[in-house]
């Protein structure tokens, strides 16, 4: 029970540091968004450090840097995803791409699950694909290329929760710690190769620091849940997360809300109590 809450804590969190990356990256190019989320993200980080403790071992350093890299991909997939829009159709998309890597990878490590879990698992997975299914009249369409990025935005979002799963679990924040600060890195070198490309736009920068400092919190609940439970049961609670972006979409931006998707937010809660019963 203890790791469904914090699984759902991540879930929430992940949803509004995405809502709030995708407005401010609407502005301006994406990697301004990204250089003020990630670093404000590794600040939060490292205020938790006296809290929680770290341990920096090999095995610490090489699973946190390998998930720098993706999150940091992941940072700019996303962000560019969400600012091209639908919001309400691209981040159920990726949530459902983010979700299947990780549970298949906790399978294949072992994990087992009870007879409400088995349920409960693929229920979650419906549950997000009908938050993404089926456009309204009003509704408007992907492109092709936001979809390619909500696909590449989900892989990069699974490998970063995988590799966070496999650092040791006495190790603390380390590896959010080093995996934010390989992300910052590749982040501001990426804005240096690419300064002329930026362009003048300026990000909303409280919006931008705000959608970092949540990531960060989403991280470490989704750590603490998978350290406390199942991988697989924390990356599909997790890949829930599109209900808080659609539901903020919705009276935010009035992106319309299609009947499916109410249908998926209800299918999302029976799942979840299956799910509580594992």
């Amino acid at each position: 029970m203890i790791a469904l809450v914090l699984a759902l804590g991540s879930s929430l969190a992940y949803g509004c540091a995405d809502f709030l990356g995708g407005l401010g990256a609407r502005r301006a190019h994406v990697l301004r968004t990204v250089m003020i989320a990630a670093p404000a993200s590794l600040v939060v980080e490292l205020l938790l450090w006296p809290l929680l403790g770290a341990s920096f071992s090999a095995a610490t350093l090489g699973w946190g840097a390998a998930s720098g890299v993706a999150s940091a991909a992941a940072f700019a997939l996303l962000y560019r995803t969400l600012a091209i829009g639908p919001m309400n159709v691209l981040s159920p998309v990726t949530a459902l791409v983010s979700a299947a890597l990780p549970i298949c990878a906790g399978l294949l490590q072992g994990e087992h699950l009870a007879t409400a879990g088995l349920v409960g698992l693929p229920l979650a997975l419906v549950a997000v694909v009908l938050v993404s299914a089926g456009h309204g009249a009003g509704s408007a369409r992907p492109s092709r290329t936001a979809l390619l990025l909500a696909f590449g935005a989900g892989a990069a979002i699974a490998l970063q929760l995988i590799f966070l799963h496999q650092a040791p679990s006495g190790s603390g924040v380390a590896p959010l710690i080093i995996g934010r600060a390989v992300s910052s890195a590749a982040t501001l070198a990426a804005a240096g190769l690419l300064h002329r490309k930026l362009g003048s736009g300026r990000p909303r920068y409280a919006m931008s620091a705000a959608a970092g400092a949540l990531d960060s919190v989403a991280n470490l609940l989704f750590l603490l849940a998978a350290r406390s439970g199942d991988l697989a049961v924390a990356a599909v609670i997790v890949a829930l997360y599109p209900a808080g972006t659609v539901l903020l979409a919705r009276s935010v931006l009035a992106e319309r809300i299609h009947r499916g998707q109410l249908v998926g937010l209800g299918t999302a809660a029976v799942a979840v109590s299956l799910l509580a019963l594992t």
